[in-house]
């Protein structure tokens, strides 16, 4: 045959036939299947670096217009439903105190599943004072800034002017072409 059965104490842990390598799923290391153009993973996947160098690198050597190297983040659900959740990035670090915190969140919901009609979401959450605050909300309808309501600063820049449209978060104010304000809020609209 063109398969070969690894046992380690009598469970069957990898097979390798002529084009995939797969590790079973009691193996030592998470079940996957490796071919030449796919990699199936079944489990967790940690993929761990010792330096600052790139721990994942997507590579596209097409020559042509379109787009590549691409990531998909796909949630096949078998009932899919408004609010579900499709994707979430995490940037999580450590603080000074050796605790794991999350410093910022991207994720996309699904607003509207229904076939002709759906509509998405993207979160922006970022952590302000030692808790996750949204920054940014993008729906089908509009843009939301700053909608937990934290003193945050929105500012426009232009060539020539750093505030050319200011919102100061603290004063409740616009401002075009500065960020003083002038008393009674004379300067801002």
């Amino acid at each position: 045959d063109d398969t070969i059965d690894i046992y380690v104490a009598g469970a069957k842990d990898f097979v390798i036939t002529a084009n995939t390598f797969t590790a079973e799923s009691g193996s030592t290391i998470a079940a996957q299947a490796l071919t030449a153009t796919t990699g199936a993973f079944t489990d967790n996947v940690t993929i761990t670096t010792a330096d600052n160098t790139d721990t994942l690198t997507l590579i596209s050597t097409d020559a042509d217009g379109s787009s590549g190297p691409n990531l998909k983040l796909y949630r096949n659900s078998g009932s899919p439903a408004d609010g579900d959740t499709v994707g979430d990035v995490g940037f999580t670090g450590r603080n000074d105190n050796s605790q794991d915190v999350e410093y910022a969140r991207i994720f996309s919901t699904i607003s509207d599943a229904s076939d002709g009609t759906e509509d998405g979401r993207l979160d922006v959450n970022m952590m302000i004072g030692g808790t996750q605050r949204s920054i940014m909300k993008v729906f089908d309808t509009d843009i939301i800034f700053n909608d937990d309501s934290q003193d945050i600063n929105f500012r426009v820049e232009s060539n020539d002017n750093i505030t050319m449209l200011f919102v100061d978060g603290g004063d409740d104010d616009v401002r075009i072409g500065t960020a003083t304000t002038f008393g009674n809020n004379d300067a801002g609209l």
